[in-house]
């Protein structure tokens, strides 16, 4: 598809939506006006078979969704965490897994090249010697618990106890959401 089919095919899209004369009118005037109070923090892939506020079934303003390849984390992830938590007062974070991820095939494969390799160097350092890619998956997300624990544990405006993090596995075939135990 060329790129002005694309960019035409997303205005359109972004017209109907505009258009719509339901409760997401509504929503969207209320969250401009009053801001946003979303009830918890979800760090997700940016598999574009993983939308969250889709397997939630959440609305405008529900969710706030961070997505990046693999459901790595790094210091822009953990400043968007600590806003949501310490400026909107989420306290919930989920770190969300799937199965089928392409950055944790791609780092069961032998790593990657060029910024892909930034992700998967993250990857491989979670899943070790791990080679079931859905172990990998899981062990990629217990990695990331690990750290948001940590460096949530002792945070001066955001009280531990306040705080779940929690992780999940999303079955991209049956649509369910596993949590995990640890």
């Amino acid at each position: 598809m060329k790129q002005q089919a694309i960019r035409d095919r997303l205005d359109r899209g972004n017209l109907r939506w505009r258009q719509r004369q339901d409760e997401a009118a509504a929503l969207r005037l209320h969250t401009a006006r009053n801001g946003q109070e979303p009830y918890a923090i979800v760090v997700a892939c940016s598999d574009s078979r993983v939308i969250p506020e889709q397997l939630f079934d959440a609305g405008l303003g529900e969710l706030f969704v961070i997505r990046v390849a693999g459901n790595v984390l790094d210091r822009h992830q953990l400043g968007s965490i600590e806003y949501a938590a310490g400026h909107l007062h989420c306290r919930l974070i989920l770190l969300l897994g799937h199965t089928g991820c392409g950055a944790v095939g791609a780092a069961l494969s032998g790593g990657g090249e060029g910024f892909i390799q930034y992700i998967t160097d993250e990857i491989l350092l979670a899943v070790g010697e791990e080679r079931d890619p859905l172990r990998a998956c899981e062990k990629n997300v217990l990695h990331g618990l690990q750290l948001l624990r940590r460096e949530f544990a002792e945070h001066p405006e955001i009280p531990a106890e306040d705080l779940e993090i929690r992780g999940a596995v999303y079955d991209i075939e049956s649509g369910e959401v596993r949590w995990l135990e640890e």
